[in-house]
């Protein structure tokens, strides 16, 4: 995210092709928050950055050390200051600004949210009060993704002091390459150590300790492989060693971008670290000026993105989320509207560098005592000062007061949505004993049962059948048979808002569903309601709002439930998302391998039909929940 910023020294050589490194990682971000179903494995960018960094600010500071028999350790700091205080100061304020103003919705949590930035310990807060950094639709946030340079500032922070330490007590560098080396393993373990499945995942994902490896690795690195001692020239047989090493590891990070999902337990248990391995054998080969990967990696194009790769980083968040609040249709023309949102993250990206970072990184900031002096005497803003120094004052003003007047936490009765998911959570609990307990009851007179269905039509209707008939346009024989069908209901928020419903129509159901659940949550879901006896002989799933899935994860859940049960999965309505099309395919595709799903086709039955939908136009309002229920019961009664 961040290149050297470091004052050049004697000796020092700048290496272009990090720029390329830069890029790749940079484009692997951008595209999985963008397109996550094409590039699953691209939030393995940031660990790339990490490596890069941990080398080069290591590299120059052990060439300083060399060169002048110390570190200067208070010019280091300001150099990163000047280099990465600037853009990040004016990102958090903007966004806090815009969203007092314009997306109130974000509004929680907003001064500590701007206070942990600013202080580098955000990735610390979002353990405990953020949201996941694979929720991709629950009230995403547009600071999530700053976690990464807290973890940076840190390291900024402790490593010059502890780097001149070791030195010290150190005579030979490679004791230290070894002691970095073994702190960097010790890291990958705590990560694996700590992660017990979907609930340890924040705590994994933002932690300094777990993350801290790929920053190490790249410290590690410097110390064996320094910049300015590499041989300018090579044997053959080194050469050819070196350049096919530099290949293989760029094509196996490459591979590890499309497969490596940030879900999966090996992720946290080796994989990532061997990601970071591989990401710091590609460094070391682009880094060796007797190789070929400096050259391959440098051009133009990679030399402009890799400049700009930390306002890329920075401002990516902010742009692709308010963008997507305003176009609700992002499901119709995914790529066209990843195109305009990455032509508007490129656009803000050059303004920044060209106009705020660059400039900054050469400041003269002693001045400033003066101009305030001045500007206290004759307050008149001339010139290009009106247009600069008006609009910043007034966005410090609103974030300010966005920050002191921002709530800690949501109103529980906010909207109406929350207040009815809410509700129906709480309700919960208690229906699904008794759903449970009726299923139980029914098991044991299956025949009986069968006899019973079979004669539906000599049934006489009470007076709630008769409304229910009315209420969701059902058949006289879907009332009666959707009495006894036992069911178990999983999914997400959109299955909690339309669970009242459900019950209504099918009192013997069971729900399973929680606000922001995605399909690699279901498989634990699947074994609490297996261990529960809790699964019934009809399973209807709504998994897909959320997140994109691809065929092996749904074929897992399928496997999980078992060939024995019907699994009745319903499909999106998530035009807010780009995912929408992607998810439904992979259903159908689903729906296609097994014989035992059924495929209930939610998004073409309302697609054309907002006023079924709450202001988010993707959960059922009564009007459209009545409609979904209607649709579930048919399927699930029609060979019943």
């Amino acid at each position: 995210m961040q290149q050297s910023g470091s004052k050049r020294l004697a000796h020092s050589r700048y290496i272009s092709g990090f720029d390329g490194i830069r890029t790749i990682a940079v484009i692997g971000v951008i595209v999985y928050h963008l397109l996550p179903y094409s590039l699953q494995g691209g939030y393995l960018g940031v660990p790339i950055f990490f490596v890069v960094s941990g080398y080069l600010i290591t590299d120059l500071l052990l060439q300083e050390y060399e060169q002048n028999g110390r570190i200067d350790v208070l010019n280091f700091y300001g150099r990163r200051m000047k280099r990465l205080s600037p853009a990040l100061v004016t990102m958090v304020l903007t966004t806090a600004a815009y969203i007092t103003l314009f997306q109130r919705s974000l509004f929680v949590n907003l001064k500590a949210i701007i206070t942990t930035n600013l202080l580098y310990v955000y990735n610390w807060w979002e353990i405990g009060h953020g949201q996941s950094y694979f929720d991709r639709f629950n009230g995403e946030s547009p600071f999530t993704h700053l976690w990464s340079l807290s973890i940076e500032g840190q390291f900024y922070l402790f490593w010059p002091v502890i780097l001149i330490l070791l030195l010290s007590l150190f005579r030979q560098r490679k004791q230290i390459f070894y002691l970095i080396l073994g702190l960097a393993v010790l890291s990958a373990i705590w990560m694996g150590v700590l992660y017990a499945g979907v609930a340890s995942t924040n705590r994994v994902y933002y932690g300094t300790d777990t993350r801290m490896f790929a920053i190490l690795l790249g410290v590690a690195l410097a110390f064996l492989w320094p910049a300015t001692k590499l041989k300018t020239e090579l044997p053959v047989k080194a050469k050819h060693l070196l350049d096919g090493t530099g290949i293989v590891s760029m094509v196996l990070i490459i591979w590890l971008f499309l497969t490596m999902s940030g879900q999966s337990t090996f992720t946290y248990r080796g994989g990532m670290f061997l990601f970071t391995l591989l990401s710091a054998i590609l460094v070391a080969t682009v880094a060796h000026p007797a190789g070929v990967m400096n050259r391959v990696l440098s051009n133009r194009l990679f030399d402009w993105v890799g400049k700009r790769s930390y306002g890329i980083y920075l401002y990516q968040f902010p742009i692709m989320i308010f963008y997507e609040a305003k176009v609700t249709n992002i499901a119709d023309h995914p790529v066209l509207n990843a195109l305009i949102e990455t032509l508007l993250i490129l656009i803000v990206s050059d303004l920044s560098y060209r106009y705020l970072e660059r400039p900054a990184r050469h400041y003269d900031y002693s001045q400033l005592p003066a101009r305030f002096k001045a500007f206290i005497k004759h307050p008149a803003l001339v010139g290009w000062q009106r247009y600069v120094v008006v609009p910043a004052a007034l966005i410090v003003v609103v974030a300010l007061f966005g920050a002191a007047t921002a709530p800690s936490h949501l109103a529980a009765n906010q909207t109406a949505l929350q207040h009815k998911i809410q509700k129906n959570q709480k309700q919960a609990s208690k229906s699904n004993q008794a759903a449970l307990k009726k299923q139980r009851e029914a098991a044991k007179q299956t025949a009986k049962q069968k006899k019973a269905d079979a004669a539906w039509a000599k049934v006489k209707l009470n007076s709630h059948q008769k409304q229910l008939v009315k209420s969701y346009g059902l058949t006289k024989r879907q009332v009666v048979l959707a009495k006894r069908i036992p069911v178990t209901a999983v999914g997400d928020s959109v299955m909690v808002d339309v669970s009242s419903d459900l019950r209504q129509v099918m009192p013997n159901t069971y729900v399973s569903a929680s606000v922001g659940r995605q399909i690699w949550q279901a498989p634990h879901q699947i074994q609490a309601l297996q261990a529960q006896g809790a699964l019934a002989q009809n399973v209807v799933v709504n998994l897909g709002t959320n997140s994109p899935m691809t065929d092996a994860q749904i074929d897992k859940v399928i496997r999980m439930i078992g060939p024995n049960r019907q699994i009745f999965w319903i499909n999106t309505h998530v035009p807010t998302r780009n995912w929408e099309t992607s998810v439904n395919r992979t259903i159908a595709r689903a729906a296609k391998r097994f014989s035992n799903v059924t495929l209930v086709d939610w998004h073409s039955l309302s697609k054309n039909h907002k006023n079924w939908f709450y202001k988010d136009n993707v959960h059922p309002n009564p009007t459209g929940n009545r409609y979904l229920t209607r649709l579930v019961v048919r399927h699930l009664t029609a060979n019943a």
